[in-house]
């Protein structure tokens, strides 16, 4: 007869039973870290210490595991039929087996379909209660490792014309001890539960499951938890990695390294780094997309006379014409001479606006000037504020 287990998981790993599975992982660590053979030559206690461990944490570390363990206590020595452990009285609705006569059950299994063995029926009938995935082969699942965000100040200039720069990144590495497995097969021992099989057998009442070794996932061997990372299959180290930045980079601008995010989990790919741009502002170039927003400022003289200026662009000074009777405020634009753009082989304008600058009057010949001016245009240039709907004013 199947025995209770010799071990409460929980206890093994001095974690309570509602644990997250963060909390037990540290705790497996912090553990693991303690008793490994290596780090206790000769201490068979430590040894045995650290089997019981590597043990508890192979079932909580896993859900499908740990929630059979809570229900039922189907990854027990126990198996359905004997005791349960201290959290069977969590019992599943659809799996209270226990004393149960699967008989008929059987009779109407094998009915249905003469051509299939009995076992194929119990293993059709056994796998509604888990939902298909109980008795199948159980792979270590390989999962692509977490991707990092990092931001990055680049100056106005290195953004519009590109430039490569270099951070240093945290992440995690795959071990090159166990090659991100969390553990090397040279050291491995046959499985205690199967017998190096592979496979358990359950009873059910009259029933007679063969199963997937729930503690090796029907490897027949279970594998050492590596010395360098402690079974975590990653190691924990900073990087200088180099970035290039495209010309025309704009602020908030999201840049993609491939591979050289988190390592994956069982030698999984490891994610991507994601660099995104902050560019910092300059005190006369405005940007708007692939276009370069310029205020310039000019006289009254030449606004109204008209004249020719040179005004400052990102590739250095160029000539502008500011035609007679320019108004305050008037953009100009400049064809190709804002920023290009690589993806889409365009370079965009630059945008000048005239801003007029009132003459400081401080002699009476200016004065006299200026009262000419006004004698001479008399029109009201607020006139129009007052058109129209003005309501009750």
């Amino acid at each position: 007869m199947a025995s209770a287990p010799k071990h409460d998981y929980y206890e093994t790993l001095s974690v309570a039973r509602g644990a997250s599975d963060d909390e037990i992982r540290k705790a497996y660590r912090k553990l693991a870290r303690k008793y490994h053979p290596d780090l206790n030559p000769g201490d068979k206690s430590a040894e045995d210490r650290f089997k019981n461990v590597q043990e508890a944490y192979d079932v909580l570390n896993d859900k499908k595991k740990r929630d059979m363990y809570d229900q039922v206590g189907f990854y027990s020595d126990s198996g359905f039929g004997g005791p349960q452990p201290p959290s069977a009285g969590r019992s599943h609705p659809n799996m209270d087996f226990n004393g149960f006569d699967f008989s008929d059950m059987y009779k109407g299994a094998k009915a249905e379909s003469e051509t299939r063995k009995s076992s194929g029926a119990f293993k059709d009938i056994f796998s509604q209660f888990f939902h298909g995935g109980a008795e199948e082969h159980v792979e270590e699942v390989t999962e692509k490792g977490a991707d990092l965000e990092y931001g990055l100040n680049i100056s106005f200039w290195k953004a519009i014309r590109g430039t490569t720069a270099k951070i240093e990144v945290a992440r995690y590495d795959g071990c090159p001890t166990c090659h991100g497995v969390g553990g090397n097969d040279s050291g491995s021992v046959a499985c205690p539960q199967c017998n190096g099989s592979g496979n358990v057998s359950q009873m059910a009442g009259n029933m007679k499951f063969n199963l997937t070794c729930p503690r090796c996932s029907g490897k027949g061997r279970l594998k050492n938890a590596c010395a360098t990372c402690h079974g975590e299959g990653r190691l924990a180290r900073k990087e200088s990695v180099e970035i290039r930045i495209p010309a025309g980079a704009q602020n908030g601008s999201r840049l993609r390294v491939a591979g050289k995010g988190n390592a994956g989990n069982q030698g999984g790919p490891p994610g991507d780094l994601y660099i995104t741009t902050h560019v910092e502002e300059h005190p006369l170039f405005r940007r708007e997309g692939d276009n370069i927003l310029l205020k310039v400022p000019i006289t009254v003289a030449e606004a109204g006379l008209g004249t020719k200026i040179e005004v400052p662009t990102i590739d250095g000074r160029t000539g502008m014409k500011i035609p007679p009777g320019t108004q305050n405020e008037q953009k100009f634009r400049l064809r190709e001479k804002g920023i290009f753009n690589a993806r889409k082989n365009t370079r965009g304008d630059q945008i000048v606006q005239v801003m007029l600058k009132a003459p400081i009057v401080q002699d009476e010949r200016t004065k006299e000037l200026l009262r000419e001016l006004a004698t001479l245009h008399p029109e009201d240039p607020r006139a129009a504020l007052f058109e129209g709907d003005m309501g009750d004013a």
